[in-house]
């Protein structure tokens, strides 16, 4: 398989398994978490690099790389763990409603009204993923854009 499809095949099971245990997300949160990592779940972090390096991306991309797409995915478990937690026992944070709001000032939330928390809801990390992906291999090479060597 080509090196994008490596990578967002390890995210993904990267997600999956602390989706399970969002604990372990909350836990693994600070950087130099990896340091902490057995070797039978390095080899995620492993496939990601490699895609990286594969695709083109410098070492410092390669490393941007997985930072990147932790971040995204920790965040996302720690937000819907977070959010799941609170609706059991805030029932207004489920009843988002922004129609009350000025449209004069902010026409798009209150055009979007009770819908929010529908469309909070869903699930779109994997979409996400694949487009966080294309975007950073697309920058991939000797002139990293954020000004960093490799």
């Amino acid at each position: 398989s080509n090196p994008r499809d490596r990578i967002v095949a390890a995210a993904t099971a990267m997600h999956e398994t602390l989706a399970a245990w969002p604990w372990a997300a909350e836990i693994l949160t600070a950087d130099g978490f990896v340091g902490l990592l057995g070797e039978p779940a390095l080899w995620m972090v492993e496939t990601i690099v490699a895609g990286a390096l594969d695709n083109g991306c410098t070492p410092v991309q390669a490393v941007d790389l997985f930072r990147g797409i932790w971040y995204y995915t920790v965040g996302e478990i720690l937000v819907r763990a977070h959010t799941g937690r609170r609706r059991l026992d805030e029932r207004p944070w489920r009843d988002i409603d922004f129609s009350s709001f000025d449209a004069s000032r902010l026409p798009h939330l209150a055009a979007l009204g009770g819908q929010w928390p529908v469309l909070a809801a869903r699930d779109i990390y994997p979409q996400g993923l694949r487009a966080f992906v294309d975007g950073l291999l697309a920058q991939a090479g000797p002139a990293d854009p954020a000004g960093s060597t490799g």
